[in-house]
C-alpha cells in the first residue's frame, strides 16, 4: 500500500490554520460529551469519524492508511487495556457473587467506628487498591456504596469517593495509563512512571486530609489529622519507591497496603479525640457505634475476604521480578509490524508506533489467573464463574466500544500528524508550557473520564512540545498523567456513576459543586510542581 509521509502544516503551509483543523476531532469530542451530554461511545465514534475526515481532506492521508491506523489503536485498546479491566472487574464480581465483599466491608468497619477514619481507609486505601486492579469508575462505585453502608450521608459518600479517586489514578489498572503513554510516545514507560511517582505522592499526602475535612469540616481535620497524614505520607512514599525502584505497574497496590498499614498502626497507639456523631443514611446514629462492630468477622474470615487481592500482589511480584520479567520478555513477547501500515515522519523515518507488541503473560492474563484461583478458593463452579464473566462483559460493552474508539481516534490523529501539529502550535508558549502541561491532561480526563484516554489523546502532543521547547519529554508526559487524575472527580461519567450508586440521580450538579473546588485547587498544586520541576529549583526531582 502507499506510504504516507506526515506533513505538520498541510493547510496553506500555516501551522495556525492546520492546528485549527487538527483540533476539530477533540473539540467535537469535548462538545458532544461535555456540552450536549452524549453517551461516551457515541461521542467517541463521531469524533473518530471527524479525525478520519480531517486526515483525508486536510492532511492527504490515504484512506487505507488512515483506517489501518485506527484498527491498530482499537486493537491496543482491547489488548492490553480492556483485557486488564475486564478480568479485574470479574474478580470483584466473584467476591460479590459469594458475599465475601460484605465480609470485607464489615472487616473495614471494625478498624474504626469513626466515619472520618473510615473515609480514609475505605475511599482512599481500598479505593486505591480497586483503582490499581480495575479503574474506570469501579473504585468510586464500590467505595461510595461501602461508605453509605457504614452510615455516611449519600451526598458526602459520593463526594468523598470522587475526591479520594485521584492520587492512585495515574497507576490504575496495573499501570495502563503509563503503559499507554509509552506506547503512544515511544518513551520508556518505566521512566515516565518514575517521574509520575515523583509527582502524585504530593497529592497522596494531601488528599486524606481533604477527605476528613469533607466529612467533618475543621473539627474533623483538627481531631483526626495524625491518622490522615500518616496514611497519606505512607501511601506517597510507597508509591514513590515502587514507581522508581520496583515496578510502576504495582505502585498503587503497594501504596494501598502501606497506607492502610500506617492507619492501623496509628490507631493502635492513638485514637481521635472524639468520635463524631453524624446523620447516617438511615436517618441518624453515632458513627462511633453501629452494626458493623457487632458483626465483627473472625480473623480468618477477614483474611479470606482479602485473599484475591493478596494473590494479585504475590503473582505480580513474581512476574515483574527481574529474572522472570526478563524471561517473559524473551520467550513470551512478540512484536510485529501492523500489516499494511506504512507511515513515515516528515524526515522520512518510519514511525516506531507501527509495531504492535503482544505479551502472553500481561497484566490482564495475570488477573485472569487470579480470577480462576479466586473461583476455586470461593468454591464458584465453572459455569457460574463463566456466567459472571459474561455478565461483566455485557455490563461494560459500551465501555469497551468507547475505549476502542478513543484509542482508534488517538492513533488516527497521531499517524496523520494532527497531534504533532497541535504540539508544535502549543510549544510556541516556550518553557511556560510546563505550567500548562497538567491542564491539558486535566481537560482530557474531565471530558473522557479516563487518564488512559487522555494520555492516548495528548501523549504525543506533550512529546512534540517537549522536543520543541527543550523541556524533558518524561516530565511533560508525566505532567499530562498527573494533572489528568484531578479531572477524574469532575468528569460527567464519574459524577453519574457516583450519583447513581448513592441514589441521588439528578443531583450531579450539586455533587459537581462539592468537588470542583478541590479539583481545581489540587490542579494548581500539580501545575506549580511540574513547572518547578522544569526549572533548577526542583529539576533534581526529574534528573
Amino acid at each position: 500500500m502507499q506510504v504516507y509521509e506526515q506533513n505538520y502544516a498541510p493547510f496553506w503551509d500555516s501551522l495556525g490554520w492546520s492546528a485549527l483543523f487538527a483540533a476539530l476531532p477533540l473539540l467535537t469530542l469535548f462538545a458532544l460529551l461535555g456540552g450536549l451530554r452524549w453517551k461516551a461511545w457515541k461521542a467517541s465514534l463521531v469524533a473518530l469519524a471527524v479525525s478520519l475526515a480531517v486526515a483525508l481532506a486536510v492532511y492527504g492521508m490515504p484512506l487505507g492508511q488512515a483506517v489501518l491506523a485506527g484498527t491498530e489503536g482499537a486493537a491496543f485498546g482491547f489488548m492490553p487495556i480492556l483485557w486488564i479491566v475486564l478480568n479485574a472487574i470479574w474478580i470483584y464480581k466473584l467476591t460479590e457473587l459469594t458475599g465475601w465483599d460484605d465480609v470485607l466491608r464489615r472487616a473495614f468497619g471494625t478498624l474504626s467506628g469513626d466515619q472520618r477514619v473510615q473515609a480514609v481507609i475505605i475511599a482512599f486505601c481500598f479505593g486505591a487498591l480497586l483503582e490499581a486492579l480495575a479503574g474506570f469508575g469501579t473504585p468510586v462505585a464500590v467505595s461510595a456504596a461501602m461508605l453509605i453502608a457504614l452510615g455516611l450521608q449519600p451526598i458526602k459518600a459520593a463526594g468523598v469517593a470522587l475526591v479520594a479517586n485521584t492520587a492512585p489514578v495515574a497507576f490504575g489498572a496495573i499501570g495502563v495509563p503509563i503503559t499507554t503513554l509509552g506506547e503512544i510516545t515511544g518513551l520508556d514507560p518505566a521512566e515516565v512512571g518514575a517521574v509520575v511517582g515523583r509527582q502524585t505522592p504530593v497529592l497522596a499526602a494531601v488528599v486524606p486530609l481533604v477527605l476528613v475535612f469533607m466529612v467533618d469540616g475543621r473539627r474533623g481535620l483538627r481531631q483526626t489529622w495524625p491518622v490522615a497524614l500518616a496514611t497519606g505520607v505512607a501511601f506517597g512514599v510507597a508509591q514513590f519507591v515502587s514507581a522508581n525502584y520496583i515496578s510502576y505497574q504495582i505502585a498503587d497496590i503497594i501504596a494501598a497496603f502501606a497506607g492502610a498499614l500506617a492507619a492501623i498502626v496509628v490507631l493502635r497507639v492513638w485514637q481521635p479525640q472524639k468520635h463524631t456523631a453524624l446523620v447516617s443514611s438511615g436517618g441518624g446514629g453515632d458513627a462511633a457505634a453501629g452494626e458493623p462492630a457487632a458483626e465483627r468477622p473472625s480473623r480468618g474470615s477477614a483474611l479470606l475476604s482479602f485473599a484475591p487481592y493478596l494473590i494479585v500482589v504475590v503473582l505480580f511480584a513474581i512476574t515483574t521480578s527481574g529474572p522472570v520479567s526478563d524471561w517473559l520478555a524473551d520467550h513470551a513477547t512478540w512484536k510485529w509490524q501492523w500489516p499494511g501500515l506504512h507511515v513515515v515522519d516528515s524526515a522520512g523515518e518510519a514511525l516506531s508506533a507501527t509495531a504492535f507488541k503482544f505479551e502472553l503473560l500481561n497484566g490482564g492474563t495475570v488477573l485472569l489467573l487470579v480470577g480462576v484461583l479466586t473461583a476455586v478458593l470461593y468454591r464458584v463452579g465453572p459455569m457460574r464463574a463463566l456466567r459472571a464473566y459474561g455478565a461483566t462483559f455485557a455490563q461494560f460493552r459500551w465501555t469497551i466500544l468507547t475505549v476502542m474508539a478513543v484509542l482508534a481516534l488517538a492513533y488516527v490523529m497521531n499517524f496523520s500528524g494532527q497531534t504533532i501539529t497541535l504540539g508544535l502550535f502549543l510549544a510556541q508558549a516556550g518553557s511556560v508550557f510546563a505550567l500548562l502541561s497538567p491542564v491539558v491532561g486535566w481537560l482530557g480526563v474531565a471530558v473522557t473520564g479516563s487518564d488512559t484516554s487522555s494520555n492516548s489523546l495528548f501523549g504525543l502532543l506533550q512529546l512534540t512540545a517537549a522536543q520543541q521547547t527543550g523541556l524533558s519529554a518524561q516530565l511533560l508526559a508525566a505532567g499530562n498523567s498527573s494533572g489528568g487524575v484531578l479531572g477524574k472527580m469532575v468528569s460527567p461519567q464519574n459524577l453519574a456513576i457516583a450519583a447513581a450508586v448513592v441514589g441521588i440521580e439528578g443531583r450531579e450538579g450539586e455533587l459537581f459543586r462539592r468537588v470542583v473546588g478541590w479539583s481545581l485547587g489540587l490542579l494548581v498544586l500539580i501545575c506549580l510542581l511540574v513547572y518547578l520541576q522544569s526549572t533548577p529549583v526542583l529539576g533534581w526531582m526529574v534528573s
